[in-house]
């Protein structure tokens, strides 16, 4: 049975998306979940399942999130190892590139096209930076995101829905679940 890290997208977000983090288990075990663990109240879920691919545990998430609360969840999914290495990747960049601001890191259910991370990489902006690498999206920022022209940009919106966190979350989670 392999160990999963899913990744929940725009839950506890106002009064009508509540997703409490027991009825995120309760509908994880529905969803043929095992050994479920919640870090934080943003949607970052630790599980073991029979299932054989990633899309295959999302799909199954998204199902039972959407039976359980009546709106949909979009869900990414990972190995726990592919976690530790999106981590170790953005303390790499970060080590490297020194970012004065925030560090954000956006995770997509399938890679951005190589056009798409050609277009994102290769933009100038003062203070801002992004890296891409398969299914993540390293955005290494000057500021706040509020101020990031980065993140507002068509290029970064070109890469494809996906679900932030910041490298310390990651960071934290890999350790817990991955290490």
């Amino acid at each position: 049975m392999a160990t999963w890290v899913a990744f929940l997208r725009a839950i506890n977000l106002g009064p009508t998306r509540k997703f409490p983090m027991s009825a995120v288990v309760a509908a994880t075990e529905a969803a043929g979940g095992t050994d479920i663990a919640t870090h934080l109240a943003t949607g970052n879920v630790r599980l073991s399942s029979t299932k054989r691919s990633a899309a295959a545990v999302a799909k199954a998430l998204a199902a039972a999130y959407a039976a359980d609360r009546g709106f949909d969840v979009p869900v990414v999914v990972f190995r726990a190892s592919e976690v530790a290495e999106i981590a170790r990747r953005g303390r790499e960049l970060e080590d490297e590139h020194q970012p004065k601001g925030k560090h954000y890191v956006t995770l997509f259910p399938e890679p951005p096209s190589p056009a798409a991370a050609r277009a994102i990489e290769s933009l100038d902006l003062p203070g801002d930076r992004c890296v891409v690498a398969g299914r993540a999206a390293y955005a290494l920022l000057g500021g706040d995101i509020h101020d990031s022209k980065l993140l507002r940009s068509r290029e970064f919106r070109a890469l494809g829905e996906g679900t932030a966190r910041t490298l310390t979350v990651l960071e934290a989670v890999a350790r817990k679940w991955a290490e």
